[in-house]
């Protein structure tokens, strides 16, 4: 008996590391759509703050490409191209409907909109590799979706249904761009390896995103913001981008991505807590309904759908 006692305490122990990265990093993550929304109070666009956010996560991003490219074969043209497509889809395009998105709706129907990201990528893998989705998956995904629903009716009844609606859709299509991007990411994730695709891709889409501030506004424009909007971005490259991105990472390496996975479930909750507290945003029964629709899908889904 001692020594099982003592096998499961080292188990637990070598548990807890992984278990704490992944906790940080959803909670990380979930901070972003509190951080946009506190910049857009300061009367920001959505173009020039995530121009922000990419400009200041740029050097962190292209490091991080660096350190996992180290000794590594050099990228083929198709590689290139790969990263190119993964970085505009999952990084440029989704960063930007979601940054738009939020600037429409509350930040906590935003992360439980993205938080359907699971279903929509088996949506993808059964319309493009014909996967099958199981009774349970099915199950799940109508319960999450419901829940979702639940939220969106309650924002409506509040007297904002047009801008409601187009800032749901918005955060939905972000959702879809980077559901897609994980889809067509599996081969070059194999080639490439998980944190140095990572790296070139968001380094990419930091790119894309400078490079549509410089055609839709003066370069003037770049800095003549509050200086909270100038902090907030700093803020949101480093303890909300760069940082989550390190520590689920190094998560997924010590107890592997379902337990990730699973421990992200956090992410809806925390933004929900910090949206009530720093933002002053309502917390009613049908936010606790709908949050706790859209969990319990998610955990019926990724459990039991197996």
């Amino acid at each position: 008996m001692p020594l099982q006692a003592t096998s499961e305490q080292q188990a637990h122990k070598s548990l807890a590391p992984g278990l704490v990265l992944a906790t940080l990093g959803a909670i990380a993550f979930s901070g972003k759509a509190i951080i946009v929304k506190l910049a857009y109070r300061h009367g920001v666009d959505a173009v020039t703050l995530i121009m922000l956010r990419m400009l200041f996560a740029l050097p962190l991003f292209a490091l991080m490409a660096w350190w996992a490219g180290r000794g590594k074969p050099a990228l083929t043209r198709r590689d290139w191209i790969g990263v190119l497509g993964l970085g505009f889809s999952g990084y440029y395009l989704s960063s930007f409907l979601d940054f738009a998105g939020l600037a429409y709706i509350t930040a906590s129907l935003e992360r439980l909109i993205l938080y359907l990201n699971p279903t929509l990528v088996l949506l993808f893998g059964w319309i493009v590799y014909r996967r099958r989705i199981t009774r349970w998956q099915f199950a799940g995904m109508t319960i999450s979706y419901a829940g979702v629903l639940l939220v969106f009716g309650h924002e409506v009844q509040l007297g904002q249904s047009a801008s409601a609606a187009w800032g749901a859709l918005l955060v939905f299509l972000s959702a879809v761009s980077y559901a897609i991007y994980l889809v067509a990411s599996g081969e070059f994730v194999k080639r490439l390896g998980s944190l140095r695709l990572v790296g070139l891709a968001t380094s990419v889409a930091c790119l894309l995103c400078i490079v549509q501030f410089m055609l839709l506004r003066p370069m003037s424009a770049a800095f003549d913001v509050a200086p909270q909007v100038i902090w907030l971005s700093i803020l949101n490259a480093t303890l909300c981008t760069a940082v989550p991105v390190l520590a689920v990472m190094m998560a997924i390496e010590r107890i592997g991505p379902a337990m990730a996975a699973q421990t992200g479930m956090v992410g809806p909750i925390s933004t929900i807590l910090m949206g009530v507290v720093i933002l002053g945003e309502p917390f009613t029964a049908w936010i606790a309904a709908g949050t706790a629709l859209v969990i319990a899908g998610i955990f019926v889904f990724t459990r039991m759908g197996r």
